[in-house]
């Protein structure tokens, strides 16, 4: 049974009202300002590949997202960005890392179809299947901004990566997204054979909102009787319903994310303070007995890495079995930045290796 925590000094009432009311609390200096005058702590403390990577999106010039409405939010510049302009800085190519095949298709959906992107690997079926569920705070981003980080793991786990394009809020509120990265599950075990995947080796993946995604989608096959996932990669997963956490403290002016661009996915996506215990959400106060092996993987720099901290220690103390590694130097996003950042290389071959063990394979 889900435990719900006492509303700890008005924080999920913070979490909603920051974007509209200036809620934020712990905060530092004010969006806009440079990193020399303090704005960005994550540069002083980035590995200088990361570091890199960070300065070249500041050079991009993306606006503070808890100033904007979603559809502008939509259109700022990525850390995927940032990766493609850095490698053009160096002379390097920017086609994409290849793969067996890409495939854009629909499946059905609770609510219409689903659009997903499969990747397929090199080599012979039937192969296990992934299905993965993208960063954005349910909010933004596309299986597009993502695609790095989807090719990446279809070649680290030799496993055919079903990408989804979950429903985003505050278009389509909470559970949306949850329903529909329930659905993509649901249907890769049934239909796995067809795409030429092996369903009864079938994972959950997926990065920030999409690590949150793919635990409670494993959570939701618990609850109703379906079949649980083999693996569960959670990245820097969403795992808490608040914003108080030890290293939202540490890091709430931090970059690509900082507490207040937190504070404003909660506010678009949840449809109040209730959604913010939600077991789907606050995953660190859910029930986890019974859940399948877990590997999570955190960033140092990171408002996040406590729910993914907490959450390991929370699956241990259910008796579930889970690794979980935090990568010194990094940032937010940075898994998908293998092309110019070293860790995220790392960090894609423990979770590749992680997929490939679940799945019977060295």
């Amino acid at each position: 049974m889900h435990r719900i925590r006492p509303l700890r000094a008005g924080a999920f009432i913070c979490v909603l009202a920051a974007a509209a009311i200036g809620c934020q609390p712990m905060r530092g200096a004010e969006p806009g300002m440079s990193p020399a005058a303090g704005a960005d702590p994550s540069l002083a403390r980035a590995d200088a590949d990361m570091r890199a990577v960070l300065e070249q999106h500041m050079a991009l010039g993306p606006r503070p997202i808890e100033t904007l409405t979603p559809a502008e939010a939509r259109q700022q510049p990525t850390i995927a960005d940032a990766v493609k302009a850095l490698l053009q800085r160096q002379g390097r190519s920017t086609a994409p890392e290849p793969v067996g095949s890409v495939v854009n298709r629909t499946i059905p959906g609770p609510d219409g179809p689903i659009p997903v992107r499969i990747y397929t690997p090199v080599g012979t079926g039937p192969f296990p299947v992934v299905v993965y569920s993208h960063g954005g705070g349910w909010v933004i981003a596309t299986i597009d901004t993502y695609d790095s980080s989807a090719r990446a793991l279809t070649n680290a786990a030799q496993a055919i990566v079903i990408s989804i394009e979950y429903r985003k809020g505050p278009e389509n509120r909470f559970p949306a997204a949850h329903d529909d990265a329930f659905a993509a599950y649901q249907w890769a075990l049934a239909n796995a054979a067809s795409i030429g995947g092996d369903p009864n080796r079938v994972a959950t993946a997926g990065e920030s909102a999409g690590g949150g995604l793919a635990v409670a989608a494993a959570l939701m096959a618990r609850e109703r009787g379906v079949k649980l996932p083999v693996h569960v990669l959670s990245v820097y997963p969403i795992a808490d319903g608040d914003t108080i956490s030890p290293s939202y403290q540490e890091w709430a002016n931090a970059k690509p994310l900082d507490r207040p661009t937190m504070a404003w996915f909660f506010r678009h996506y949840l449809r109040g303070p209730q959604d913010a215990a939600d077991p789907r959400i606050s995953l660190v106060d859910t029930n986890l007995r019974g859940m399948p092996p877990h590997t999570i993987i955190n960033a140092q720099i990171d408002p996040l890495r406590s729910d993914g901290e907490e959450l390991a220690a929370r699956l241990r103390a259910a008796g579930v079995q889970v690794q979980q590694r935090t990568w010194e130097g990094t940032t937010h996003e940075f898994f998908g930045t293998g092309a110019v950042v070293s860790d995220a290389r790392e960090a894609v071959a423990f979770g590749g290796g992680a997929l490939r063990a679940a799945f019977g394979g060295r």
